[in-house]
């Protein structure tokens, strides 16, 4: 029997697709129990390959014949040995391209919807990291919000679509993951924006964003507001975009919020995350559209693959919007913080400019999944 290739863009089709599949993930338990491939409808077997070193007739009785199967480590060797003695027993099934090394990596876009003069808004949505990033097109010119590092991605898309980056922005400094914001700016002469309150340390040149900020995208005249909503981080800065989008960045999430405590400053910070959801979202329309930074359960993704709700409809569903009592608000954040993302103050420090690992070491410090919403 062959064994084939799975790519991990032909997996996130079948994530947005809410295909049925049945995942082998022969890593350690302990990183398979942290970090794996999520689908709506997937069904998963975790046996490290180490206990298959001998054979896989002891696992056979537990994969099914009548479902399409998936064999994932974390770079793809073991999981081709495994594939090809499962192939050997008569089943047939794919392995995963690059790993969870590739899946951490891939972006889909995913447009979210027209601009009133013109334009399109795309969705970049890194299903293996749950982070999120925008592109704004406008008669022929291009913004980004919220690069990752992966910056060929967003130039071959704009080159695609015939459009040139005049802008690359990101909402705050980010700890779960490595901006692409600065590189993106220094290949294509676009301005890059960053909030000064969370830009104290950097090394490198940039322009400040602050709230009040509209900067116009194209002929057609698609303003990007900024909106300025500490909590994350001090500088913390939200877009609204052509009256119809609000790109939150890691302040609200489509099923929970932001957390407060990347710079060690919980205690300080939950006072103004409070603040920005309670007081500064509320005075917005309700009809906006929330477009966050990151998603953190797959169920948070639409029939289209996209991560987007009207901000009415989080006031009355997140939980993190209805907490009246400010000590208890106070108690469920900070009480209720998940573990740090991996390498977190190594990534803030390269965000910084402060340290350049290099692409390996880049890609070691991002392996995880993302931790940047209280639980």
């Amino acid at each position: 029997m062959a064994v084939n290739q799975m790519t991990a863009k032909e997996l996130a089709k079948k994530v947005m697709n809410k295909e049925e599949l049945f995942i082998l993930d022969v890593r350690n338990e302990s990183d398979f129990q942290d970090w794996k491939v999520e689908g709506e409808k997937f069904v998963y077997l975790n046996v490290p390959y180490f206990e298959l070193l001998d054979g896989v007739e002891g696992i056979m009785n537990r994969i099914p014949a009548d479902k399409e199967v998936l064999v994932v480590c974390a770079k793809e060797g073991s999981s081709i040995m495994v594939a090809d003695m499962l192939s050997e027993e008569g089943l047939t099934v794919s392995y995963l391209k690059g790993g969870m090394k590739a899946w951490s990596e891939h972006l889909e876009p995913v447009k979210v919807g027209d601009l009133k003069d013109g334009g399109e808004l795309y969705q970049f949505v890194r299903l293996g990291k749950g982070c999120l990033s925008y592109m704004v097109v406008s008669n022929g010119e291009a913004a980004i919000i919220d690069p990752t590092r992966m910056t060929d991605v967003y130039l071959d898309f704009a080159e695609q679509i015939g459009a040139t980056i005049t802008h690359v922005f990101d909402t705050h400094l980010h700890a779960d993951h490595i901006s692409g914001g600065r590189t993106i700016a220094e290949k294509t002469n676009a301005t890059y924006w960053l909030p000064p309150k969370d830009a104290a340390e950097v090394t490198f040149e940039y322009q400040p964003l602050e709230g009040g900020n509209e900067v116009t995208i194209g002929r057609a005249a698609i303003n990007i507001h900024a909106l300025y909503s500490p909590g994350h981080t001090i500088g913390s800065t939200s877009f609204v975009v052509d009256e119809k989008y609000l790109l939150s960045g890691d302040i609200l999430f489509i099923d929970s919020i932001g957390r407060p405590d990347l710079a060690g400053l919980a205690e300080d910070w939950v006072g103004d995350l409070r603040e920005t959801l309670y007081s500064r979202y509320r005075e917005l329309s309700h009809e906006l559209i929330v477009l966050p930074a990151h998603f953190m359960i797959i169920e948070e993704l639409n029939e289209d693959g996209s991560v987007a709700e009207k901000l009415g409809k989080l006031f009355a569903e997140n939980h993190g919007l209805n907490v009246a009592d400010e000590e208890e608000f106070r108690n469920m954040v900070t009480g209720n913080l998940p573990p740090q993302p991996n390498a977190y103050q190594e990534i803030r420090e390269t965000n910084m400019g402060k340290i350049s690992p290099d692409e390996e070491k880049q890609r070691e410090m991002e392996i995880g999944p993302n931790r940047c919403a209280v639980r």
